[in-house]
């Protein structure tokens, strides 16, 4: 297994990742309408490049010439001390395997060595990750809903993970 820094010409990859792990993570959660308003506000090539030119890496997972997930960050959010990690996804069926465990590490390594003191995320309530990100050491700070347009709203648990 490989992570690597996405390029900008690898942006379609993880707009591809995307569409096949948005269904299985939100199908049950969202409605079809806003599942399509949040992939192409979040996930088009051109909000996907909007994301890369604003301080957000890109990560990409590859394991056996595939790629299977992919992560983005952004270190001293706000001028917090704080790393964001701000999607975090892999392949259903490499779920368990380990690889968000490494996605994790491999960012709070960067976060560490550029002196951020915590990573945090948000995770939408009714998503099963939050279990994940409990398990790993995060902890639940907040609850937030954003309103994100056209009557839409993220409903999210603001987690966070010291860091030493």
């Amino acid at each position: 297994m490989t992570i690597s820094v996405a390029t900008k010409s690898q942006l379609p990859i993880v707009r591809e990742l995307a569409f096949k792990i948005w269904p299985v993570t939100y199908g049950k959660i969202l409605s079809q309408e806003q599942f399509d308003f949040m992939m192409e506000m979040m996930y088009s090539v051109e909000s996907l490049e909007k994301q890369l030119d604003s301080n957000k890496i890109f990560l990409l997972v590859e394991e056996e010439n595939q790629f299977v997930g992919f992560a983005s960050y952004e270190i001293n959010i706000d001028n917090s001390n704080k790393t964001k990690i701000h999607k975090l996804y892999v392949l259903p069926e490499t779920q368990g395997k380990g690889i968000g465990r490494k996605l994790i590490d491999y960012i709070k390594k960067i976060a560490v060595s550029h002196d951020d003191k915590a990573l945090i995320l948000t995770v939408n309530r009714f998503n099963s990750a939050k279990e994940f990100y409990l398990k790993y050491g995060f902890e639940v700070v907040a609850m937030v809903k954003f309103d994100i347009g056209r009557g839409y709203f993220m409903d999210d648990y603001v987690m966070e993970m010291k860091l030493t």
